[in-house]
């Protein structure tokens, strides 16, 4: 996909983040928008700005781990301008904390966002996007942690592993059904957001090692963050991936050594090591 001037983008986790960095590139190419966030203050000031910028939109509020709530946005969004051109499964949460000591309830809420969320997204737009015809793309936001297990950082893995060998199941189907369909896999490291704070109101009871465990680790996420690639940027690398039709996109390369490692781990038959959180 070369030409994205007048075509239409989905994109769910929009009002911040890597989601409002889509969405700001996106309204630059003149493209026409649904934009969709469970925070509605902050999806209706997107909303708002977008509209005072002249670009055509729509705010839905949009919880992914409800699948009639992702129905109706892809009915909304049909509704509204026909067909959709690009798909960004984007929105997602994060927990950290021993995985053992995460209620199953914590377990279930994320996972419910973050892959449930990309399936339900799956499960209604890309029947649609098959029925109209034409070259489309979508996007499903995974994360270096599909490739690098972490301590304390059980259920976000999980969950980015899963969306990874989804995204890559679904690239061989639609090349198999219509290969005019595109998929790329978003894999990023530190971006400026605020995924560090959005498990915050989730109740957590954890031992004393625990609970100091999981604040060094808070810590380090949130100043990982606040230092991280700008969204913006980030936005830049998805679109040049796209135009490219990667299938695959780490806007943070350096990470890729460690994908090395990991492998020569497995092939090797060794156990795994752990060293970025190692202790002094």
């Amino acid at each position: 996909m070369q030409d994205f001037s007048g075509k239409v983008a989905v994109v769910t986790g929009a009002a911040s983040g890597i989601g409002r960095g889509l969405v700001e590139h996106c309204a630059d190419l003149d493209m026409k928008l649904v934009v969709a966030d469970v925070d509605e203050a902050r999806l209706t000031g997107l909303g708002a700005d977008l509209r005072s910028r002249g670009i055509e939109c729509l705010c839905v509020v949009t919880d992914v781990a409800d699948a009639a709530a992702v129905e109706e946005l892809a009915t909304l969004s049909y509704r509204q301008f026909k067909r959709v051109d690009l798909l960004f499964n984007n929105a997602g949460v994060l927990l950290s904390g021993y995985s053992w000591e995460r209620s199953v309830e914590d377990w279930q809420w994320l996972l419910n966002i973050n892959v449930m969320g990309v399936v339900h997204g799956l499960h209604s737009f890309v029947p649609r996007m098959l029925e109209q015809g034409g070259e489309a793309h979508i996007v499903n936001t995974a994360s270096i942690a599909a490739f690098l297990a972490a301590p304390l950082m059980g259920p976000y893995t999980v969950s980015k592993k899963a969306v990874l060998a989804l995204s890559e199941t679904l690239h061989h189907e639609l090349q198999i059904v219509n290969p005019d369909i595109g998929v790329s896999v978003l894999c990023p490291g530190q971006v400026a957001s605020a995924i560090a704070d959005s498990g915050e109101g989730r109740d957590y009871r954890a031992d004393v090692d625990g609970g100091a465990a999981r604040a060094q680790l808070q810590d380090f996420l949130r100043q990982g963050v606040a230092d991280g690639m700008s969204p913006a940027r980030c936005a830049d690398i998805v679109f040049e991936a796209i135009r490219e039709g990667r299938f695959w996109i780490f806007p943070h390369p350096e990470f890729k050594h460690a994908y090395q490692a990991v492998v020569a781990e497995m092939l090797n038959d060794e156990n795994p090591v752990y060293t970025v959180f190692e202790k002094d």
